[in-house]
């Protein structure tokens, strides 16, 4: 059935006076938009009205929107000289909440994406046990399972920023986190089912990509609140994630999250592997290294307005919103400034607030249309205040690459644009 000439044109007038009606409503808190006449986009019919969408069979895994095909893990070409053994980054200015998508998640390999036959897959516990055992995908899948949301963060992460600001976007300098839920078996389970002998203090695990990933974790860490995952966000491991089988080692740094885990040995001292020796170790300014610093401190970050997110829509009502983290708990408050740290205002947390997981804050405010200095500044459940970049700098030097949490500056101009800068 088609509209008559009559109603056509009533209803297009109706609509009008809406658009006009909308736009007369810009004078409201909020709302920022002009009255500008009647608006073509709502007023005219528009081509996705006047045909059909495709089935529900057109795509069976789903995939996002075609305009939204810019949001996509980047990498940094110079970073490293192959792609194989390299990293990529998490688009977090175009996220909101705190769950990343399982295709955003950034990755980090030292040998390439091991691309593994579950069916052919093993676990081996082996060691100072009572009982060496093998278990199969099917074995383990008959252990109790659990669901917890944990922050990934790599040790890395922002390390390119200890002598100065480098790369010109959140994505660069912040994405190598990502938060997701994983499904998996308590560590602890498994432990208990092979029998940890009484000098059993330290557990290797191993991956089963080429590389041989290994890294000594303390067995208190282990039985506490270790899992061996087989899910993330509800579906199976993707292969640049470890699958089929992952360690999670909450609040830790990401190395030693091993991806492809296949073996665990139980052992009474620390193996002092590669990995924990010229590689994750924090070299301070008199030439010391300091060695197994695996918890994350508390960071936070400024998402949007940021580099690659810059106010587009002038002055007026403006969002401002970003994501903390804490290795060693929650994140019940998160300050952010303005003017670089002259004026601290409260945040306002919003999400779910999950241990070693990642928090939504948010700041409403009314931009002037003058230059800002943002930054971001997370307290987190035991009283830890995030630091200045150069609070961190008396105590650790400039030698360092890992473990950088200092406090994130962005500038604003009169246009709109953002620029990575320090301040403190």
């Amino acid at each position: 059935m088609t509209d008559s000439p009559k109603f056509t044109q009533s209803r297009r007038q109706f609509l009008a006076g809406a658009a006009v009606a909308t736009g007369a409503a810009a004078t409201g808190k909020f709302a920022h938009a002009q009255a500008a006449g009647p608006d073509p986009a709502i007023t005219q019919m528009q081509p996705w009205q006047q045909y059909l969408g495709a089935g529900v069979d057109a795509a069976p895994y789903g995939v996002p929107s075609p305009h939204e095909a810019h949001v996509v893990r980047r990498n940094v070409e110079w970073l490293t000289a192959d792609t194989v053994s390299s990293v990529n980054f998490t688009p977090l200015h175009e996220l909101e909440g705190i769950i990343t998508p399982n295709g955003l998640c950034f990755e980090r390999h030292h040998s390439g994406v091991a691309e593994i036959d579950p069916g052919q897959h093993r676990l081996m516990i082996n060691g100072l046990v009572d009982n060496p055992l093998v278990f199969t995908m099917e074995d383990l899948m008959r252990f109790p399972r659990e669901n917890r949301t944990y922050f990934l963060e790599c040790a890395a992460n922002t390390g390119m920023e200890w002598r100065g600001s480098q790369l010109n976007g959140v994505q660069f300098t912040h994405g190598m986190i990502h938060n997701v839920v994983y499904t998996g078996v308590p560590l602890r389970l498994i432990l208990e089912e092979a029998g940890v002998r009484t000098n059993g203090s330290w557990i290797l695990p191993e991956g089963a990509d080429a590389s041989g990933m290994t890294r000594s974790i303390p067995m208190e860490k282990a039985l506490d609140d270790c899992m061996v995952a087989t899910h993330m966000n509800g579906e199976r491991l993707r292969p640049e994630q470890g699958y089929p089988l992952r360690l999670v080692v909450p609040g830790w740094e990401g190395n030693m999250w091993v991806k492809w885990l296949r073996r665990i040995e139980v052992g009474d001292a620390p193996w002092h592997h590669r990995e924990e020796t010229s590689k994750y170790t924090d070299l301070l300014a008199d030439g010391q290294a300091r060695r197994f610093t695996w918890e994350m401190d508390a960071k936070s970050v400024i998402t949007n307005p940021s580099p690659q997110a810059p106010i587009l829509h002038g002055p007026g009502p403006t969002v401002l919103t970003g994501v903390a983290w804490s290795g060693r708990g929650t994140i019940p408050r998160v300050d952010v400034t303005l003017d670089g740290g002259i004026n601290w205002h409260r945040a306002r947390m919003s999400g779910p607030s999950f241990d070693k997981s990642m928090h939504r804050f948010y700041f409403e405010f009314d931009w002037d249309g003058r230059p800002l200095l943002l930054q971001s500044r997370a307290h987190d459940s035991t009283g830890y205040v995030q630091p200045t970049k150069d609070q961190l700098r008396e105590v650790r030097g400039l030698n360092s690459i890992y473990h950088n949490n200092g406090i994130q500056t962005w500038a604003i101009n009169e246009r709109g644009e953002a620029e990575n800068v320090e301040v403190g």
